[in-house]
């Protein structure tokens, strides 16, 4: 439903949550990264549902707050940055399946290659077999040297189509010893289901001219309104001042969903310290229904390498 407005979106003041990181990545894995959810008023038992990926794969959590955070089963291997699509016959989670070569999760340091897959559920507990959405087949989406990835999906009906919004290619970042994603682009199909067709081009690459989007463009997640579409964008740079590499949450606005400019030149969130010191990562952002309030959960990243970085999930709330 459009709600609002981009001028809203500037009107907007966002808080952190006092009790922030609410989520801490599980034994063993180092991280707990790409959060996606939905309102109590949205699932079918009336409790807050999130999704969110470590090094094991995809863990779904529950709440009767958004705050205090249950771990449940792990909802599959070899996937990562879910997104949780709602629609009139049930559930479809949409995320970045790994099919590189090696043992999983350390297969993650070599040559990438990935692709976008779906599953469906009737109730959030039960689960279908995967379909395969997008395979990284064109030429922007492949690096010889890092490999072929397609990520960090975002699904919205527009004018009777499914636009999947997501990230492809990669781009090193040396300081970290692992990749992050160059491009966004968007691939749209007639049915949920697909199949999708990507446009040739993608609609968001990173420029020099760019001071939070020089490196990658890291990922995109986007809402409708009344007169276009609000993006919230986890830019990734290169940031001169620390010589260090950063990711932070730019607010973008649009008029058609494919060309993009800034709402506020300087981000939303950006990294600061503490268990945000080196990296705002992506996120997922709904209106709850509840209450009016935009509620933005993302990750974040303490340290740079690695060997040394541990990423925990927080709350931005407008």
């Amino acid at each position: 439903m459009h709600t609002s407005r981009l001028q809203d979106f500037l009107n907007l003041r966002w808080n952190l949550h006092t009790q922030n990181p609410l989520i801490a990545p599980p034994f063993p894995s180092p991280i707990i990264a790409d959060p996606t959810f939905i309102f109590p008023a949205q699932s079918p038992d009336g409790r807050w549902h999130l999704y969110a990926h470590s090094l094991l794969g995809i863990h779904h959590f529950v709440s009767s707050d958004g705050l205090h955070w249950q771990r449940r089963e792990r909802v599959l291997g070899r996937g990562l940055r879910p997104f949780l699509y709602c629609g009139a016959n049930g559930y479809w989670l949409l995320y970045e399946r790994n099919l590189s070569k090696g043992v999983f999760p350390l297969n993650w340091l070599g040559q990438w290659h990935s692709r976008l897959e779906m599953i469906h559920s009737p109730d959030l507990l039960r689960w279908s077999g995967p379909t395969v959405l997008l395979e990284p087949n064109l030429e922007w989406q492949q690096n010889p040297a890092l490999g072929r990835a397609v990520s960090n999906p975002c699904l919205l009906e527009v004018n009777g189509q499914f636009w999947l919004y997501y990230s492809a290619g990669l781009v090193q970042l040396k300081d970290c010893g692992f990749n992050e994603p160059l491009y966004i682009g968007i691939a749209v199909s007639d049915r949920l289901t697909g199949p999708y067709k990507p446009l040739e081009q993608p609609i968001l690459r990173p420029s020099a001219s760019e001071p939070y989007c020089n490196l990658g463009a890291g990922a995109l997640k986007v809402l409708r309104v009344e007169d276009g579409f609000v993006g919230f964008q986890n830019g990734i740079y290169w940031d001169e001042a620390r010589r260090a590499s950063g990711s932070a949450i730019l607010l973008r606005g649009s008029s058609d969903g494919l060309n993009w400019r800034y709402l506020e030149p300087e981000p939303l969130l950006k990294p600061s310290t503490g268990w945000m010191r080196s990296h705002i990562y992506a996120l997922d952002v709904r209106r709850n229904p509840a209450d009016g309030r935009f509620y933005l959960f993302f990750n974040a990243r303490s340290d740079w390498h690695w060997t040394r970085g541990r990423e925990h999930i927080g709350l931005l709330q407008s």
